[in-house]
């Protein structure tokens, strides 16, 4: 089956070009051009995947991003003009997946579609793991994380990213490493995406723990620590 992306862009001319490379390449893509239209299709139709602008009429990508957060667990990927760091990490923290800078390039947008949906089916409920370490419980299957017994809410790109890590429990994983399984290409030393990934993501486990349950190794990259029982 063909995998379903909603593409909500309001500049039709871009919209109609994305959405003809993305069914070439082998996906069913419907278009909407505003944000109140958006969150009406993601509630009927659940799409696999959102390509979601930033800038949108009458409702932006971020106020999107977090309305249907409520109800919406598919992936998220925005659409930002703004080379802004304080705009990327907005849309992070309200549920985004990634991003990507526009001029939308369609190769680069192929990529991250791919590598986002891959990732998502690597996790799907016939492959659950359950990780009990210390304090530390991550359900894959129900995309639920506990620590020392308190839910931990967490987006998905979040829930990847401490996924990923949970993967090496008490040894380096570079950031290299990280960023091509999350973000698909190779650290160009100037990407901070995922360093703030791990800084909300250390926060929220940090809350109901006293343990540093994600250490950052100068020069190396992050440690996923168990924490003690």
């Amino acid at each position: 089956m063909k995998n379903e992306i909603l593409l909500v862009e309001d500049d039709i001319e871009l919209a109609i070009l994305v959405r003809d490379y993305l069914t070439k390449n082998g996906f069913s893509v419907n278009m909407i051009h505003n944000g109140t239209d958006a969150v009406t299709a993601i509630q009927q139709t659940l799409p696999d995947l959102v390509v979601l602008d930033i800038m949108l009429p009458d409702k932006n990508g971020n106020e999107v991003c977090r309305e249907v957060r409520s109800f919406y667990q598919g992936a998220i990927l925005m659409l930002t003009a703004l080379d802004d760091d304080m705009d990327q990490m907005l849309g992070l923290e309200l549920g985004a997946d990634d991003y990507i800078i526009k001029p939308v390039q369609p190769r680069l947008l192929l990529t991250r579609i791919r590598t986002i949906l891959r990732r998502m089916a690597q996790h799907e409920p016939s492959n659950n793991t359950i990780i009990n370490a210390g304090e530390l419980h991550i359900d894959s299957a129900n995309r639920l994380v506990k620590v020392a017994g308190k839910s931990v809410d967490l987006t998905s790109a979040e829930f990847e990213l401490l996924l990923l890590l949970s993967q090496e429990i008490g040894q380096v994983v570079d950031r290299n490493s990280i960023v091509q399984e999350l973000r698909g290409f190779e650290y160009d030393g100037l990407d901070r995406s995922i360093d703030r990934r791990i800084s909300r993501l250390r926060k929220k486990l940090s809350a109901n723990s006293k343990t540093e349950l994600i250490k950052t190794i100068r020069g190396k990259g992050y440690q996923l620590c168990a924490g003690e029982q």
